[in-house]
């Protein structure tokens, strides 16, 4: 059985940008390709995808995957070694995944096939790839990119889909609040854009109202997290920024 890129990556959780991005550089290339010359993609390309998104979750760069996946002569424990700090402040999300790793073992040894969703359920609809880099560039360094690094480095699949769970929770309400008329400066929006801050501070970094209050710019003036905000309802973005911006002025 083959697959589209489009169902690979829905079933690995990454984007189909990703997927193009490994077959341009040979980490991934499909086994196959349609009579219209779409990519196709086998059950060893998606053995192959997953061990490549076990090397990604634990920090290797993707020349090192590479070089892992294709060298004979590599030594995945000398790398492992060189990841030592990283993998010592993941143990419990490493834990999840060499669980799966027997999961497929026994059933593998049991004749069993996994199915492409149970093949990549470990990684919790994460793309390691989706904005990495960027983020990077734009705060590597800053305290609260690396307080952010620490703490998601423990998240486990529960952790992501309870965070997940306030976000449309917090959604929900936000969507109500705007339905019954409320204004950016009401004392509603104000207390709602209040809980999003501690969200943030719960979950990845300290966020103070002004480091918040730039945040909310960023939520109107990048598209993506425009569209992100305005999915949950048209205009939602350009509210929240001004109701972070009441916000910030009554913390000053």
């Amino acid at each position: 059985m083959s697959y589209s890129v489009g169902q690979v990556a829905a079933f690995a959780g990454v984007t189909v940008r990703t997927l193009h991005h490994y077959d341009e550089i040979a980490l991934l290339s499909p086994s196959s390709r349609s009579h219209a010359g779409h990519r196709r993609y086998d059950d060893a390309d998606l053995d192959r995808l997953q061990r490549i998104l076990f090397y990604r979750e634990l920090g290797f760069p993707l020349e090192g995957v590479a070089v892992l996946l294709d060298d004979p002569d590599a030594d995945p424990q000398e790398h492992l070694r060189r990841q030592h700090e990283l993998l010592s402040d993941r143990i419990a999300q490493l834990r999840r995944m060499a669980a799966a790793v027997e999961h497929a073992m026994e059933a593998r040894k049991m004749g069993i096939d996994l199915t492409p969703e149970e093949k990549f359920e470990v990684f919790g609809g994460k793309d390691p790839e989706r904005y990495s880099e960027e983020a990077e560039q734009r705060w590597g360094g800053t305290r609260e990119y690396d307080e952010t690094q620490r703490r998601v480095a423990r998240y486990t699949k529960d952790d992501w889909k309870r965070m997940q769970d306030e976000v449309a929770d917090w959604g929900a309400r936000y969507d109500a609040l705007m339905d019954a008329g409320e204004p950016p400066a009401g004392e509603r929006a104000v207390a709602m854009a209040e809980e999003h801050r501690r969200h943030i501070t719960k979950w990845f970094y300290d966020c103070t109202p002004q480091i918040h209050r730039g945040l909310g710019d960023m939520y109107v003036s990048d598209e993506r997290f425009r569209e992100f905000y305005d999915s949950m309802r048209p205009g939602l973005a350009e509210h929240l920024r001004d109701a972070i911006h009441a916000n910030a002025d009554r913390r000053a």
